[in-house]
């Protein structure tokens, strides 16, 4: 295939990709113990650890999918709805959760749950977490490769292996301070890279800013609030308030990808305020990226494609490989790979600690903790391969498929909530009622998914209350006395 861009914005990409790798290399020299690889010593600023949180939750997907809400017919500003519930959500985590991972010096979320219920539960919602996670990912790492295919000109499962080794490269050698000094830098190049677009939007718009404005007040896309109240409606008010909180409690809260970065923090008020400020950047973030799409709707309104686009997803990469500048170009694309890299990366590390500490310690013993270093760095490995993995398979299914496991991955964060939740406070709980629990919401949350036109937003909440309506019927069902549990036992 021939590349759609030139040698130079060809250059810029992989100019950028080998800053990355030097850059992991460089911050990681002389890692030794494990908690400075996998939480980089614990003495990481607050404000490098919010831009890593904001960048981890922000993939290509959200890159290219974000603009294509605002360009579609009937596009406007209701998906910044969710944020509310999001900002809500994050400050939650930070009372209520937050504090349970700063008693001790815990590696992984789920030990929580080890301490409330025992080694099954912990060793359960690990196992979900790390099949869920790496099949997501995997699938995002297919998507990006699709734009550096169609750019570059590179085959579709090399694009998948250039993206993957890079990234497995440095979290290898840097663990968590590789990636989150790498997360803050790939923060800053997308987010220019949506200004950049948005500048020259405006700027090859005729009318420049007036029309830019008019266009958006005539077609009604600077809506922002939708007070209906219907559970098949992606963005309204309930759906964004209410499931945003729970969406967030759950990513957030008890996601170990998130968690490792509330824990590489110096203290637990530092990881607090970046959490707690995190939602608010990703407001501005994803108030950037529709009006990037609203820009996009006006643009090809006065400039009309030679053939209606098949997928609102590929308008931006259109839009980039077609009308930005020489170097514009390489830079932009540079933000969108970036977008996918600081995922991926806290994919792995994330993964390793998961797998290390929940499943492979507890099962080889204390002998073994002395090359805990070297087995994550394994583990980092195998799990970037099996990404890769998921990356080249995903080229030989069709993009429903694609999307429909992507929205399977997303059904743990209110399972998980759901028993985080019952660790907390269903006080006569016990494993053997989680484990009833998570096999409920599963069940209840697939159903959902695939039998019902109830739409995504309203996942967590699901999946939350049905994994603890499943909890208590078990509770209920085995008839136990009364017994209270709590930190101190």
């Amino acid at each position: 295939m021939n590349p759609a861009i030139s040698l130079v914005d060809s250059a810029i990409v992989v100019a950028y990709l080998g800053c990355v790798l030097a850059l992991g290399i460089w911050v990681g020299r002389g890692k030794k113990s494990l908690d400075e690889y996998l939480l980089g010593g614990r003495d990481l600023p607050w404000w490098a650890i919010l831009g890593s949180i904001v960048a981890t939750e922000t993939s290509t997907a959200t890159f290219l999918s974000v603009p294509a809400i605002a360009f579609a017919t009937g596009g406007d500003l209701q998906f910044l709805q969710l944020t509310f519930g999001y900002i809500i959500g994050r400050w939650i985590v930070v009372v209520t959760l937050l504090p349970l991972f700063f008693r001790g010096r815990l590696l992984s979320a789920y030990e929580v749950l080890e301490q409330r219920f025992g080694s099954l539960t912990k060793q359960t919602a690990s196992m979900m977490f790390l099949i869920t996670r790496n099949l997501g990912d995997g699938l995002r790492l297919f998507l990006t490769a699709i734009v550096l295919e169609k750019s570059v000109g590179l085959p579709l499962p090399l694009s998948v292996v250039v993206i993957g080794v890079v990234t497995i490269v440095y979290t290898f050698f840097g663990g968590m301070k590789s990636v989150v000094w790498n997360d803050c830098l790939q923060f800053i190049i997308y987010i220019a890279g949506g200004i950049v677009a948005l500048l020259l939007i405006l700027q090859q718009l005729p009318g420049g800013w007036q029309q830019f404005w008019d266009f958006g007040v005539t077609t009604g896309r600077f809506q922002l609030f939708n007070f209906d109240f219907n559970f098949t409606e992606k963005y309204t008010i309930w759906s964004g308030v209410i499931g945003g909180i729970f969406l967030s409690l759950g990513t957030h809260g008890t996601d170990q990808m998130m968690v490792q970065r509330y824990l590489s923090a110096r203290s637990q008020r530092d990881a607090g305020r970046a959490l707690g400020l995190s939602g608010f950047v990703v407001l501005v973030q994803f108030a950037l990226f529709l009006f990037v799409g609203i820009g996009l709707a006006a643009f090809y309104q006065q400039y009309p494609p030679t053939s209606p686009f098949q997928h609102g997803d590929s308008v931006f990469a259109h839009f980039i490989v077609t009308r930005m500048p020489t170097g514009i170009m390489g830079l932009t694309l540079a933000a969108v790979i970036a977008a996918a890299m600081s995922t991926l990366s806290s994919s792995l590390n994330s993964s390793a600690t998961a797998a290390l500490n929940d499943l492979y310690l507890p099962r080889k013993g204390p002998a073994f903790s002395g090359n805990a270093v070297s087995i994550s760095r394994v583990l980092t490995i195998l799990f970037g391969i099996v990404q890769i993995g998921v990356g080249i398979a995903a080229a030989r299914i069709s993009q429903n498929v694609v999307e429909d496991a992507l929205a399977i991955a997303g059904f743990v964060g209110g399972i998980m909530l759901g028993v985080f939740a019952l660790a907390v406070y269903a006080h006569r709980t016990q494993q053997r009622d989680a484990l009833v629990g998570i096999l409920t919401g599963a069940l209840v949350v697939s159903f959902v998914k695939f039998g019902t036109p109830i739409a995504w937003p309203w996942y967590s909440v699901i999946g939350a209350a049905s994994t603890i309506a499943g909890a208590w019927g078990s509770t209920l069902l085995q008839r136990r006395p009364h017994h209270k549990w709590d930190w101190a036992e």
